[in-house]
């Protein structure tokens, strides 16, 4: 028995925010004052670094769990599966349903419930819950359905990754012009085929990172402060990944048996373009070769970072041969990998 993806799918929200959108913005420093760069400065250093020239954001009248309904309805067509069979619903976001123009988080019920409940499921034995595990959610999800079939308490699981992080941006905040939104999905299940998961890793970087993402008030100090936003030690953050990210995805490929030169794609949370470059050059340096070319895929250009959906977007629009330049072939290895908000790593090695 080998466990598989089986079928993706992706929601690409249709709104467009390009960088010259924020170009009208006041931007501040975190303690109110004013940036001495003008706005044309910011946004070009930020396209520098980051190589986001545009993202997406959802429409006002959808959430995240409605992003997560029409990626997994996609999933379930590609896999050609009865949702019915489906043993688990695994959701990963970070800030669940937060409608527009609002300050709350809504987490009752859970989203994969909500998902769940619009797939119309009858079964009660198909078990809906999320995970808060930041941008590496959809991977952990993955990382658990693996678990669960092979222990043999599930045969096909439905893995999601939905976030609306405009709804949780601070508009003073340079940060902001980072996030988007976006689901990505996928089915996972038990099959004869050839190749599936062939390693996993992870790891909680807590003692000293826990808060390198956090929650924290806006730049502008006149707003009122009990309303909270997206905040981050971009720096802390940039360090630590090139530090631990290269490391654990060195672990996952030798527990796998794959030789470094036989893999394929390496399709890494898309963070910042800089940062995933750095990553990837280490990483390959650990084994003392050069970076392959056209090993990592990027949407980022585009889509900007939408935390838990960036990957299995990825993948999808991959399979769907809807990336200029990258495809993926039978007996393919495949590396995902991300880090996140807690401070989390994880990885995964599959064989396509």
């Amino acid at each position: 028995m080998n466990i598989k993806i089986t079928g993706t799918g992706s929601y690409i929200p249709s709104k467009v925010k390009k960088n010259e959108n924020f170009l009208k913005h006041q931007f501040l420093n975190i303690d109110g004052t004013t940036i001495e760069s003008s706005n044309e400065v910011i946004v070009e250093k930020f396209k520098s670094i980051t190589g986001i020239a545009e993202r997406r954001y959802a429409k006002s009248h959808l959430n995240s769990s409605d992003l997560a309904y029409f990626a997994a309805l996609k999933a379930i067509e590609d896999a050609n599966i009865d949702p019915e069979e489906l043993d688990y619903i695994i959701l990963a976001h970070n800030f669940g349903d937060i409608s527009k123009d609002t300050d709350q988080s809504d987490l009752v019920p859970c989203l994969a419930s909500r998902v769940k409940h619009s797939l119309r499921i009858k079964n009660p034995k198909c078990v809906a819950y999320d995970i808060l595990f930041g941008c590496p959610g959809w991977i952990q999800g993955v990382i658990q359905a693996h678990a669960f079939i092979k222990a043999g308490i599930a045969k096909k699981c439905l893995i999601i990754g939905s976030e609306t992080l405009s709804r949780v941006l601070d508009n003073h905040d340079r940060d902001s012009m980072i996030y988007s939104d976006g689901a990505g999905a996928t089915i996972i299940e038990a099959t004869n085929e050839e190749g599936g998961i062939l390693a996993h890793e992870a790891a909680s970087f807590t003692y000293d990172e826990a808060y390198y993402l956090f929650y924290g008030n806006s730049n502008n100090k006149s707003l009122k402060t009990d309303t909270k936003y997206l905040k981050m030690y971009g720096r802390k953050i940039y360090e630590f990944a090139l530090t631990n990210v290269p490391n654990a995805m060195k672990t996952c490929l030798d527990k796998s048996g794959v030789h470094i030169n036989d893999l394929s794609k390496i399709l890494i949370h898309q963070a910042n373009e800089k940062m995933d470059e750095a990553i990837i050059k280490r990483f390959y340096r650990l084994y003392k070769i050069p970076v392959p070319k056209n090993i990592m895929p990027m949407t980022i250009h585009d889509l900007g970072n939408s935390s838990v959906a960036t990957v299995p977007t990825l993948l999808d629009l991959i399979r769907n041969n809807e990336l200029e330049d990258h495809s993926f072939s039978k007996g393919d290895v495949i590396m995902f990998a991300s880090v996140g908000s807690g401070m989390h790593i994880n990885a995964i090695i599959y064989k396509y």
